[in-house]
């Protein structure tokens, strides 16, 4: 790939500890991972809407700030990434490298500060080393994603500080199908939408019994180059000089999973085999494209009452196999590979009073390679080995949560066959992390909560070892071997109320970083005329809020039970959300880059038996805090309405959907996507555009 000339600014890779704390993160609660998704359109809302990761005892109500996204709003929402399609989720951001890729950031953090799971387990790629680079999970296959934010370390490790997202799909199913003669159900999907002629399609069926599960799933997208409100250039052979499009932006994806569970007396045993595969531009260059392969498996285990002070263990191994492969025009260029395995085992221990726990260890390796002329990153293998623990104590008030993690990691480079440029050696680091949390039910509707956490991470491989040109941060990125542990200390506190269908939620959190790990640049240019960017270690603080609230304006809830009417009133509520993050290097006194700004929005939505209707907004600020010599981005306003309507068709329901995004049509640029630094103008946020379709469920 041709590097263009840099612009000469910082980069980080922006990360936060903040909040929450003292829920230790573990597998999900298999009741709530295998619960069929509601409509949340007209869903009353409680103070524990769900289980959520992070919550391992299956308790009602949890400690960690957290948001699910399911359902009805999971399928209004769904974009071609995980970024996009949790954009609208308090504390929640995009990296945004153009339509293709993008990774979600929490409270400002992004890269390996954000951990991404697939059913509580690992998710091998390379999605965390580079903003072109796309996760291998695609929101048409999956049934709900549930984040945890915060400091999530203690069950997930370091990669987990700032958060953790865990995308759910039943792959593997963790219970069986009522009843001894059992039954089959399924789930189909179809989409177009007019911004990129995009194509996208999805289905699903299981099937089974008290004694076993069947999971089959397949999905397919084809979109072509994304619409945006200005005029854009473009040499790429066949397209027109100046269009209204985002040149180099279409995709195809597919893939697709098998997977089936036996179940005994005690417990369960179940495994899946999953495959994706994605072609797509890197918008950066208009010549440039990724094909991306990913397979993973999966194994998972329970066993109930295996005797003594153990009520339960539950075991997970995953195995994943990723590479993808650059091109330029068509020659192939760098090719990256990840090959990883991840075991997890967990034991629950019974009940000592009001005292509840979680016992586990984990392990985790992986090798990874860049091979090709561009490769920044040498050949490398890492090793994790951890012990963890939560406890939970109940009172008669609220409930106490204590957790702890030891890690022992090791990094080891091996340099490269192509290039002596990169340091060989391994580096061994002992990370450590604690944890205590307070739920307090002060009122009738009312709760408080207070999270205090100190973590401990250990450096990425490429943190230490990188040397080379980056094409995403238009720099030449400078590993450095000597660096010790990233250490933080956090502290939020939040406050919920529920009155019937009326909600609100607020938390604010904070966190100081003794060494966050920055890339700087050193004022030196390599290659000619890349600037130099050397990882080093700063102290940083992060503070911020998030808040988020729904208000029943009119009517009750109804039931709605027949094919062309409903019974009850309509209901019509205002959603509300906000967010602010203030991220400042301490060491400089200068804002760190790439921070989303304070975020304003609101859904109006009204349901009446089968049909549904929403109107909503989401507005960015200003972002005039940027390290000098970044670029201020100006605020914008995104209008965006739907409609639903249900149908009833022999054994199946229908949902028929229709949503129009950008409605205004309004030219933005996202302050924490690195392409508004070093490619501005080249990629914009998406225009307006239309999306319709239809899910069937039997």
């Amino acid at each position: 790939m041709k590097l263009k000339a840099p612009h000469p600014r910082p980069r980080w890779r922006t990360a936060a500890l903040c909040g929450s704390l003292a829920a230790t993160l573990t597998a999900l609660d298999a009741r709530a991972q295998d619960a069929p998704p509601r409509s949340d359109a007209t869903a009353a809302p409680t103070l524990s809407e769900v289980t959520v990761t992070g919550n391992p005892l299956g308790a009602e109500q949890i400690v960690a700030p957290a948001s699910t996204l399911s359902g009805e709003n999971l399928l209004l929402q769904r974009a071609a990434t995980l970024g996009d399609t949790l954009r609208e989720l308090p504390g929640v951001s995009s990296s945004y490298f153009g339509p293709n890729a993008g990774r979600p950031s929490i409270r400002g953090l992004d890269g390996d500060r954000v951990r991404i799971l697939q059913n509580s387990g690992a998710s091998f790629d390379a999605s965390s080393l580079s903003y072109d680079h796309n996760t291998p999970i695609d929101p048409l296959a999956i049934e709900r994603v549930e984040v945890l934010r915060g400091p999530a370390a203690l069950l997930y490790g370091g990669s987990a500080q700032g958060g953790v997202v865990n995308v759910i799909d039943n792959r593997i199913p963790r219970e069986p199908v009522a009843g001894p003669e059992g039954g089959v159900t399924g789930r189909a999907d179809a989409s177009w939408s007019s911004g990129d002629a995009q194509k996208a399609g999805a289905a699903l069926i299981e099937g089974g019994n008290d004694r076993y599960a069947l999971h089959v799933d397949a999905f397919a997208r084809n979109a072509g180059d994304t619409a945006v409100p200005v005029a854009l250039e473009c040499t790429r052979p066949g397209s027109p000089a100046l269009a209204r499009r985002i040149c180099n932006s279409a995709n195809r994806a597919s893939g697709g999973a098998v997977g089936g569970t036996a179940f005994f007396d005690r417990g369960y045993l179940g495994a899946s085999l999953a495959g994706y595969r994605s072609d797509y531009g890197t918008v950066a260059e208009e010549d440039v494209t990724i094909g991306m392969r990913s397979t993973r498996a999966a194994l998972e285990g329970l066993w109930r009452n295996p005797g003594g002070l153990i009520e339960s263990v539950r075991g997970q191994f995953s195995h994943g196999n990723y590479r993808h492969t650059e091109y330029e025009g068509s020659e192939a260029g760098t090719v990256f590979t990840n090959r990883g395995n991840e075991l997890r085992l967990e034991a629950r221990h019974r009940a000592l009073g009001r005292l509840q726990g979680v016992w586990g260890l984990q392990w985790e390796g992986n090798e990874f390679s860049a091979l090709g002329e561009e490769a920044f990153v040498p050949t490398s293998r890492t090793r994790t080995a951890a012990l963890f623990a939560q406890e939970e104590l109940g009172t008669d008030w609220g409930k106490l949560t204590f957790g702890a993690r030891a890690e022992q990691v090791r990094v080891r480079s091996l340099g490269s066959d192509e290039t002596d440029r990169f340091t060989t050696g391994t580096r061994r680091f002992t990370p450590g992390s604690g944890a205590v949390g307070a739920l307090v039910n002060v009122a009738s509707g009312w709760q408080l909560t207070g999270n205090l956490a100190y973590t401990q991470r250990a450096p990425k491989d490429s943190e230490l070892f990188a040397n080379g040109p980056h094409l995403a941060t238009g720099a030449w990125e400078q590993g450095n071997p000597g660096l010790g542990l990233e250490k933080s200390a956090s502290i939020d506190a939040g406050v919920k109320w529920k009155d019937g269908a009326h909600r609100f939620a607020l938390t604010a959190f904070a966190s100081r970083y003794g060494n966050y790990i920055g890339l700087l640049p050193t004022g030196a240019t390599r290659e000619g005329d890349l600037p130099e960017y050397v990882f080093t270690g700063v102290k940083a603080r992060f503070a911020g809020l998030e808040a988020s609230g729904t208000v029943r304006l009119l009517g009750q809830q109804g039931v709605w039970r027949g094919a062309g009417g409903g019974e009850g009133t309509s209901v019509l509520d205002l959603d509300l959300r906000a967010d602010l993050v203030r991220a400042t290097n301490t060491s400089t006194n200068q804002p760190l880059p790439l921070i989303a700004p304070a975020r304003v929005g609101a859904t109006l939505r009204w349901a009446d038996g089968p049909w549904g209707v929403r109107l909503g907004f989401d507005h960015s600020m200003a972002q005039h805090r940027v390290p000098e010599g970044n670029r201020v981005t100006a605020g914008y306003t995104l209008w965006n309405a739907s409609v639903t309507w249900r149908q009833k068709l022999g054994r199946a329901q229908l949902q028929w959907y229709a949503r129009v995004d950008n409605l205004s049509n309004r030219l933005a640029y996202s302050a924490s996507s690195i392409l508004t630094q070093s490619a501005f103008g080249r990629a914009p946020l998406p225009g307006r555009s239309l999306r319709v379709g239809v899910q069937a469920t039997f």
